[in-house]
């Protein structure tokens, strides 16, 4: 595969911009595996492990949506 990135970093933000969208959603219909390193597999264990102990701390998707359009008082 012949890729020239001159190329690429001539092209306007918009087509670059389209060429991350393409391959993203590419990526995203993929069933390829991802690798992920050694360090990024122990952060998610720990992250995982920290919501196991305190399923509090965290918020399901509902209530992030609410945030984010403000619906929630308690969002600040």
């Amino acid at each position: 595969m012949g890729i020239d990135l001159n190329e690429l970093r001539s092209l306007p933000i918009t087509e670059k911009l389209r060429i991350v969208e393409l391959l993203w959603d590419d990526i995203g219909e993929s069933n390829e595996p991802l690798p992920i390193s050694a360090w990024q597999r122990e952060e998610v264990e720990r992250r995982r492990d920290e919501m196991l102990k305190n399923p509090d701390m965290g918020l399901d998707h509902e209530q992030v949506w609410k945030r984010i359009r403000g619906e929630d008082a308690q969002a600040g």
